[in-house]
């Protein structure tokens, strides 16, 4: 059988026609071709005299046999274009036969020329150069093999011996070598490929039919040297050697195209627009033998991108307008690209000109399209993800009207920025305050005073230095950390330093300007303290920041010093001290509060959060914010925190016996991880009131991400490799909520209640906490909404897919000797639904 290129792209979607390259490969073949045919009919010819057919009517024989096997032709298409297996081989061992060497090459050009032009007309539609090129091509290949075959021995009606049939199958050879390699090279030169594999296609796909041909052609002429009359049983052996040939080509192109199918879209599982664009234009070029692919991309400002590729394989992109109505030709496909009922792109797979595509490459392209809608729509989903995550991240830490960290952030930053220093290096705090800022509001309207804090903090953001912290601790409150202050010889010269500083700000910004078209000047009150990096945390300098700007307003001037000696709470936390001693030695002072989250659909209990309070007998009830900062910095942090474990867990341990497996959460302090001794004092106390460890949740803040201690790391890795849970409080107000959550796996995130108060009329606050939701069904957290204040805010809670939440909407923190009958009322009134570790499946 013989390849005749009949899929050779000849045009693109922006095609200038054929390349001038392969014009002269054409004429280049044509010209060898008539000098073949030239010569070969000057050769002289000897018949027999006795001969029963005359010389034109074998010359016409030649010609219909070659035409016929061009006829009976089956086709596959490639990565590089259609290949045509046909009859032409065994019409060449026929021909060397009963037709003179010399005339073969005239006879090809004429069957061949005649049989491609009929079926252009009627079928291909391909350009009259593309005809010349194939008519050509298996002439010269023609005439190369009549001389290897002529060379070898005298086909012309010889008797069938070995020897001839030798020389018959040399030619064969022969022309299928010099058909497949004219075919790569023109494709090579057409698309710029290497010739190497198209040439390989070729081979490897008429390998089987090849050999047919050849028994075929051989069998002929073993009949027409019997007797001629033995042909007419041919043609139902013909029919079904050619139906063979046709279910073998079906089922190869069918593996390989289910393959190709495969891997294609599979590549398209990306997370990114440019890669999926760019695997669907690569995988199309190949699975459908395009020579021009276009995948737009609608994005989701109204933007369309085109990712566009061609048969060499190169991929570009662009901004495109929208697509028009489809104008697609007979040689293209058009899809638009949809999921539902929202538009993602559209898809355009340009075919080769050797045909248009069938019915079976509309449905793969059908197929494709859905794929490749999905996975771009899931790769715009992921990116809206990305940049929700990114907004809510940096709304979490800036405040949204003058751009400048916010209180959390500035404590969290703060934090770090003093550990990273010596123990001893000064540092300075600068708290701002705006005078008669609510006179602004009040005369001049809320615009206006909006105006004046953003016109403060571009101000104080010029003043700042590298390395100092600004930020808006809010209403009309700014803080900046110095942490260059320089170090002198002089005690004195750090807090002198930080005075001058804050004078020259204080005058810069007094510097007159115009708000809401008033021309005023802007005066503030300045608190300074200096204090050494590892002496007090940035909460402590920001209250004693605070009592100095206080002094500076009393005082009737702009800046004032931090005075110890006018500062009651520092005596006062001393005092505190030495009294919660004496209360961590009785057992009726500190009493735990213990307030259930539930389950927003069933009701059911899904844990218990220990709050501690203080029963003091001077001072009275003393909440968490009265007495924990002062512990949390004193050498009573340990012994306070086994104590409010035992006492959490002893509460457990009672449920256990009431049948209740609800599990019980306890604060734990940041600090309280550095003690590499907690998770075996953490143990001990689960082992002597015998609660499973499961039963315990440790709620840890975000500010721990915020240290690069390994004990921190390992103190919270040994808890959970003994089953203790983790739960992070109050989050999204942390520095990084999302790199707390690639550092340290835990098991619930509880949104914090500032949040969830501004849910239902902040549509930023309902974004973080919608955003908080599905990033922890997306790691399998649980996820529990805190401060739940009314009936509204449970309805948005459960529409956006919380599952759980606590606050006075449902309970106030009660007493331990009241919490077990109400969570056996919880438990009894609606289906279980406490949530399991998440190792035994929790979602």
């Amino acid at each position: 059988m013989s390849s005749g290129r009949a899929g050779d792209p000849v045009d693109r979607a922006d095609s200038h026609g054929t390349p001038p390259r392969v014009l002269l490969l054409i004429a280049a073949v044509t010209l060898t071709a008539l000098a073949a045919i030239v010569i070969g009919l000057t050769v002289p010819v000897t018949l027999p005299p006795d001969d029963p057919l005359p010389a034109p009517a074998r010359f016409g024989l030649a010609v219909a046999a070659f035409a016929v096997a061009q006829l009976a032709r089956l086709r596959f298409r490639t990565a590089t274009g259609m290949i045509s297996i046909t009859w032409g081989e065994a019409a060449l061992i026929v021909c060397l036969y009963f037709v003179p060497p010399g005339w073969l090459p005239a006879a090809a050009l004429l069957g061949v020329g005649l049989a491609w032009g009929g079926m252009s007309l009627a079928v291909d539609r391909r350009p009259p150069v593309e005809v010349l090129r194939i008519a050509a091509s298996l002439t010269a290949a023609t005439a190369l093999a009549v001389t290897v075959a002529t060379a070898l021995g005298a086909p012309l009606l010889a008797a069938p011996t070995p020897g001839l049939a030798a020389a018959l199958i040399a030619g064969s050879v022969t022309y299928l070598l010099a058909t497949a390699c004219l075919g790569g090279a023109t494709l090579a030169l057409r698309h710029g490929v290497p010739v190497g594999p198209p040439i390989l296609v070729a081979l490897r796909g008429k390998s089987l039919m090849f050999v047919g041909n050849v028994a075929v052609g051989l069998a002929v002429v073993a009949l027409l040297e019997i007797d001629a009359r033995w042909l007419l049983l041919l043609p139902p052996p013909l029919w079904l050697l050619q139906q063979t040939y046709r279910h073998r080509l079906r089922a190869d192109r069918e593996r390989r195209d289910w393959r190709a199918f495969a891997e294609a879209t599979a590549a398209l599982n990306q997370l990114d627009e440019r890669g999926v664009a760019t695997a669907a234009v690569t995988g199309a070029l190949h699975l459908f033998g395009a020579e021009l692919v276009d995948v737009d991309v609608a994005r989701g400002d109204g933007r369309w991108r085109r990712y566009r590729g061609d048969a060499a394989g190169q991929v570009r992109d662009r901004e495109v307008g929208p697509p028009g109505p489809s104008t697609a030709g007979e040689h293209e496909l058009t899809r638009p690209l949809t999921v539902g009922d929202v538009e993602v792109g559209q898809l355009r797979v340009r075919f080769p000109a050797s045909g248009p595509p069938s019915a079976r490459e509309r449905d793969a392209v059908a197929a494709f399209s859905d794929a490749l809608a999905a996975a771009l729509h899931d790769a715009a989903t992921h990116r809206e993800l990305r940049l929700v995550s990114a907004r809510s991240s940096y709304e979490a830490v800036h405040d949204a009207l003058t751009g400048l960290v916010n209180r959390a952030a500035m404590l969290s930053k703060g934090d770090q920025s003093l550990r990273q220093l010596a123990h001893d290096r000064p540092v300075a705090l600068l708290l701002l305050d705006i005078n008669q800022f609510k006179e602004v509001n009040d005369t001049l309207g809320h615009a206006a005073g909006d105006q004046l804090l953003r016109l403060t903090a571009n101000r104080l953001g010029a003043l700042a230095r590298p390395g100092d912290l600004l930020g808006r601790l809010g209403g009309d409150e700014f803080a900046l950390l110095l942490t260059s202050v320089p170090v002198v010889g002089d005690r004195a010269a750090p807090m002198a330093y930080a005075l001058r500083q804050a004078r020259e700000i204080a005058e810069r910004l007094a510097a007159p300007t115009e708000v809401a078209g008033v021309r005023m000047s802007v005066e503030v009150s300045v608190g300074v303290v200096v204090a050494g990096a590892g002496t007090a945390d940035l909460t402590e300098l920001l209250r004693r920041a605070d009592i100095a700007m206080y002094q500076a307003k009393e005082g009737g001037g702009s800046v004032a010093a931090y005075d110890s000696s006018r500062d009651a709470a520092s005596t006062d936390q001393l005092a505190l001290l030495a009294e919660l001693r004496e209360a961590l030695q009785t057992d009726d002072q500190l009493v735990l509060a213990l307030q259930p989250a539930v389950d927003l659909a069933t009701g059911a209990p899904t844990g218990v959060e220990a709050l501690i309070r203080w029963r003091h007998p001077r001072r009275g009830w003393l909440g968490p914010v009265d007495f924990i900062r002062p512990v949390e910095n004193s050498e009573q942090l340990g012994t306070f925190t086994r104590y409010v474990l035992d006492k959490a867990l002893a509460v457990a341990a009672d449920w256990t016996r009431q049948g209740l497996d609800v599990p019980i959460s306890v604060n734990l302090s940041a600090r309280s991880l550095l003690d590499p001794r907690l998770p075996a004092e953490i143990a001990d106390a689960l082992r002597r009131h015998q609660v499973p460890p499961h039963r315990l949740v440790l709620e840890i803040t975000e500010t721990v991400v915020m240290s690069e201690l390994e004990v921190i790391d390992e103190v919270l890795a040994t808890l959970r490799a003994m089953g203790v849970q983790l739960a992070v409080d109050d989050f999204g107000t942390g520095f990084s909520s999302l790199t707390f959550l690639t550092r340290i796996a835990v098991d619930e995130l509880k949104v914090d209640r500032s949040f969830v108060i501004r849910m239902v009329d902040s549509p930023e606050a309902a974004a973080i906490v919608r955003t908080t939701v599905g990033l922890a069904h997306e790691l399998g957290l649980r996820v529990v909404a805190e401060g739940v204040e009314t009936a509204e805010q449970r309805l948005a809670l459960a529409e956006l897919g919380c599952t759980a939440a606590q606050g006075y909407h449902f309970f106030k923190p009660m007493p331990a000797d009241k919490i077990g009958a109400v969570l056996g009322t919880l438990r009894d009134s609606a289906e279980s639904n406490v949530f399991p570790l998440r190792a035994d499946g929790a979602s």
